[in-house]
């Protein structure tokens, strides 16, 4: 694989990224977000992002992302909680929170 193709190959990152907003799909439905007397705790989103941002880290030591990859895989998980009818609110402290930890040093 060239270098060109390495650093713009995408297809990984974009189904991650879909899997990874499915599994928060699944424990905290947009339908939830859209009416805040539904919402969870504060402590319950906590573990549900936390757990997201987990598996983005295994992800990220895996493919060995770089900033461009790391990049790649906010913009697609912040598209996909759009796609998927998020509350704006929501998608930037998932995002952030995503970034941060697979940012982060060991």
């Amino acid at each position: 694989m060239s270098l060109f193709s390495a650093l713009f190959h995408k297809a990984p990152i974009k189904g991650f990224a879909k899997q990874l907003a499915q599994d928060i799909v699944k424990r905290y439905p947009p339908s939830l977000d859209a009416q805040p007397d539904k919402r969870p705790s504060v402590n319950r989103l906590t573990r549900i992002v936390e757990d997201a941002c987990k598996k983005a880290r295994d992800f990220q030591d895996e493919n060995k992302l770089g900033w461009l990859g790391k990049a790649q895989l906010g913009n697609a998980f912040r598209w996909e909680l759009q796609d998927l009818g998020y509350q704006k609110d929501f998608i930037d402290l998932a995002t952030e929170a995503l970034i941060v930890y697979v940012s982060k040093k060991n």
